[in-house]
Formats: C-alpha cells, structure tokens, sequence
C-alpha cells in the first residue's frame, strides 16, 4: 500500500464522474469510491487502484505486482492524473466568484501523454461516451494482455499502433484520415519527434501540435490540457465556450479569459461545469447553478 497527499478542498466525487464518463472498457474500472486502471512503464505492466481517504486526505493506492519495480514513476503519474499538487486556495483566489460554487475542482490529467494524444483525436466531432468505444475497439485491436490481471488490457504502445494498417483501424468506426492521424502520432513517439513531457512553452508546443495530421487547433489545446496537465490554457473554439460566450468572437473569449492567468485550465474547467454561467457587460463573471 502507498499513499499521496493532496490539499482540500478535493471534489472526488466530480472526479470519479469525469473519468468514469470517459473510461475506456479493458484499461479503466471506475465506480464511486475508487478508479482501478492497467498501466505499463519501462517495460513492466500491471494494474493500479486508488481509493481516497478524504478524512486523512490521502489517496491510498495498491499496485499489482508487475507494476512494484516501477513504483516511484507510478506514483508521480498517478500524481499527476488527478491533479494531486495543486494549491486550491492559490487558484481560488485568481478565479473569484467564478470558483466559489466549486472550489474542490481539479484539473483532470493523464498518465501518458501519447495515450491521451491518442483520445484526443478519437474525441473529434463526436460525444465523450463514443470516443471511449472507439479507444476501447483500438485497444482490443492492438493492446497487450496484462500479465498478472488477465481481465486488463494495456494501452496499445505507440509501436504497435505506428505498425497498424490504416484501414483495420477505419473498420473500428473511424474516417480513414483520422487513422492516419493515429499512426502519424505513433510514428512521431517512435522517432522521439513527439513531446511526451510537457514543453518549455506550452503555447509553442500547441501551434506546433498543430502542424501534424490531424491535429487542429482543438485538439491541440486539448491534449495540452490533458496530456500535458498544462494549467494555464483556454478553448475558445470548444462548442460549449462559444455558448457560454455568445456573441463572442474566439478571439474575444480569448482576451476575456486572460483575467484568469495563470491558471486559465481551471476556469475553463469551471465554466465547463456550471450551468447558466455567462460573462457579464461589466467585465465580472457570475457563476449560477440552475
């Protein structure tokens, strides 16, 4: 059993629901007490669980025992996939009133940048729960058993996805140039071209992200928000920003959300989740729950 650390306020019921709406069948178990997923590193495999103790606010965790000669890397990715070093108070007080309704949001992250890369794309121009099935189908097509959790699969490495026929993967349910797209992805974490550890500037990394197949603007924001756990980047572009900003231009939006630096990944993340939330003519924001 290991342990990790986190600062309250902690939402992990919000958590758990994010994740659990995401979670791809064969790699991830979630239910409303604890997240249970298959992982591989450095050449090892294994299962993870993570159950939170929130009166001791530790996240109690048990590795299989694949996973225990990679103990300390696990645990700094586990880290960083549910945001455990954030300060909420230093980011509530940038946020304001926008944060107030729920200070316990963190920024979901992820524990392989490559992995989420590949989500993201799935993600294009389609709901949350089929972008789950379509990772799921790509997982059962080119991901390894885990040895010591036989009902486990783990992510398919970019190895195997950079040797997959394009065509076996449209058959998944996807348009040819998105399995393109995949393979690109794989092929450039294979020659090392891919940034798997967040860049020096983020900002650089997404126009450059932008210049693969595939990858557009979205997608790149995305996945620096995820992948990357970048914590200070916005989606003016996303579908459900532009409602929230109605009448806005991106490029407006943009320059709204500034206010919110550095920590725009969190506004995001609330204005994402607060129904009936609206910018205000007089420049303050308003979050209200209907």
């Amino acid at each position: 059993m290991y342990t990790l650390n986190w600062q309250p306020p902690y939402d992990w019921q919000w958590m758990f629901g994010f994740l659990g709406a995401r979670a791809v069948m064969g790699v991830e178990t979630v239910t409303d007490t604890w997240y249970e997923r298959s992982f591989a590193c450095d050449g090892h495999q294994g299962v993870f669980r993570v159950t939170p103790d929130t009166d001791t606010c530790t996240l109690k965790i048990t590795l299989s025992p694949g996973l225990v000669p990679v103990a300390p890397a696990c645990l700094a990715r586990i880290e960083r996939l549910f945001d455990l070093t954030c300060e909420p108070q230093q980011v509530l007080e940038t946020l304001g009133e926008l944060g107030a309704a729920r200070p316990g949001l963190r920024l979901p992250g992820s524990m392989d940048a490559w992995e989420q890369g590949v989500r993201a794309i799935l993600g294009q121009l389609v709901s949350v729960a089929m972008a789950a099935k379509l990772a799921a189908r790509v997982v059962a097509l080119c991901g390894a058993p885990v040895k010591d959790c036989p009902d486990y699969l783990c992510f398919p490495t970019s190895d195997a996805l950079a040797a997959a026929d394009p065509l076996s993967l449209k058959a998944l349910g996807m348009p040819i140039k998105r399995a393109e797209s995949l393979i690109h992805l794989a092929q450039s974490v294979v020659d090392g071209t891919f940034p798997l550890t967040p860049p020096d500037d983020i900002d650089a990394g997404m126009k450059a992200l932008q210049q693969r197949p595939g990858i557009g603007r979205w997608t790149a924001n995305y996945l620096a928000l995820r992948g990357w756990q970048a914590k200070d980047v916005f989606l003016p572009d996303d579908y459900l920003i532009k409602q929230r900003f109605a009448g806005m231009t991106p490029a407006q939006i943009r320059r709204y959300a500034e206010r919110w630096q550095p920590w725009r990944s969190y506004a995001l993340l609330h204005i994402w989740y607060t129904d009936g939330w609206s910018p205000l003519v007089d420049g303050e924001v308003t979050g209200v729950q209907q």
